[in-house]
């Protein structure tokens, strides 16, 4: 008999923490325990998630990288990226700009920069070359310490 009641009360619990929708913009994100809990993100299920998310190994996911020249004849780079994991990523990641030839253009700002992306969420990197004559980048990235 007690074992129905928790079941019920657990049941009870998952159906009732979908009464709220995360975000109307897909370009807003409302992090875990801002919002209301939804059916597949509440209490319960949550550290089921996690667990699942961080067994299979979810993770960042680079959607595209676009480049163009800006008015001022300079490169920009914007990539684009989705976080599929249930839990913040941190990572690191540096821009490398080079030059027709495929050398490296030294500058100061080249230095790994750090990245935090929200779960389930989409992120941006935004990088402006040095010098005009940048002809393509590279990027690299690692885990944060």
């Amino acid at each position: 008999m007690k074992q129905s009641a928790v079941y019920a009360m657990m049941m009870i619990a998952v159906l009732a923490g979908g009464c709220g929708k995360p975000s109307e913009d897909e370009r807003v994100n409302i992090a875990s325990g801002v919002g209301s809990d939804t059916l597949l993100n509440n209490i319960i299920l949550r550290p089921v998630l996690k667990a699942f998310s961080a067994l299979i190994g979810e993770g960042i996911e680079v959607k595209k990288a676009d480049l163009r020249t800006n008015d001022e004849g300079f490169l920009e780079l914007q990539v684009s990226g989705y976080n599929r994991s249930y839990n913040i990523r941190r990572f690191d990641y540096n821009v490398e700009w080079v030059d027709k030839d495929g050398l490296v253009i030294p500058t100061k700002t080249g230095v790994w920069q750090k990245m935090s992306v929200q779960p389930k969420s989409n992120f941006a990197i935004l990088s402006v070359a040095p010098r005009k004559d940048a002809a393509d980048f590279r990027m690299n990235t690692r885990k944060s310490n």
